[in-house]
């Protein structure tokens, strides 16, 4: 029955991920190779997005690796990777622009962000322990345990969820300065939003998985009280 489950929710799920995945490496693969007219590069794309909504304090950073770009509350500064950093291509200027609109969301008190926030822990918690925990319980015939690991998955799929809209929206602000300030224009500017969008898509098959893998745990809770 686990196994009928799996391949009803869980493949289904997990092919839409692996089809989001292969989108968004062509998408970046075909627009790594187009430079842009500008001759800019990722970190001052960056910067140029932090100058458009007055951010302060951010540092631009290179960071060794291949689509690992990511902006780091913590440190407050903005890592861009060896294709990002100082590449000129549209791919570069998109992406760039993209951790930059993190920066801003952080700096403007955007709400999803802090919610995001307040569920990381739960959801590192859930993502190691929670079907190790549900499979003890069914083990056990412990329902308590079942229904707790149920519970941090539930945390797992709720950060997932909020960090939807914080990737759109960050790409929204990137578009939006892009296209306000003539970072890129025409064809260049429809090529970084074509990365953008095949990146968003990765997170919404992550989120589609997850959630799979939840229902998949319900009814197996189900079953075995029956």
């Amino acid at each position: 029955m686990d196994l009928y489950y799996y391949f009803l929710l869980v493949v289904p799920a997990l092919l839409i991920s692996l089809l989001a995945q292969s989108r968004v490496n062509s998408a970046y693969r075909r627009y790594s190779a187009v430079q842009n007219m500008h001759g800019l590069t990722g970190a001052q794309a960056a910067e140029a997005v932090l100058r458009f909504y007055g951010v302060q304090g951010v540092r631009v950073e290179h960071v060794r690796g291949k689509l690992n770009d990511h902006y780091d509350p913590r440190e407050n500064v903005i890592r861009l990777s060896d294709g990002v950093f100082g590449s000129c291509s549209v791919a570069a200027v998109g992406i760039a622009c993209h951790e930059a609109g993190h920066a801003a969301q952080y700096a403007q008190g955007y709400s999803p962000i802090k919610i995001r926030n307040s569920l990381l822990m739960p959801a590192q918690i859930g993502s190691n322990a929670a079907w190790p925990l549900a499979i003890i319980g069914f083990f056990l015939g412990s329902q308590p345990l079942v229904l707790f690991g149920i519970i941090l998955y539930v945390a797992v799929l709720l950060f997932q969820l909020i960090t939807l809209p914080v990737e759109f929206n960050a790409s929204r602000r990137a578009v939006s300065v892009i296209e306000q300030t003539g970072l890129l224009a025409g064809a260049e500017r429809d090529g970084a939003v074509k990365v953008l969008r095949a990146a968003a898509m990765t997170y919404v098959a992550s989120f589609a998985v997850t959630a799979a893998n939840l229902l998949r745990l319900l009814l197996l809770a189900n079953n075995r009280r029956k």
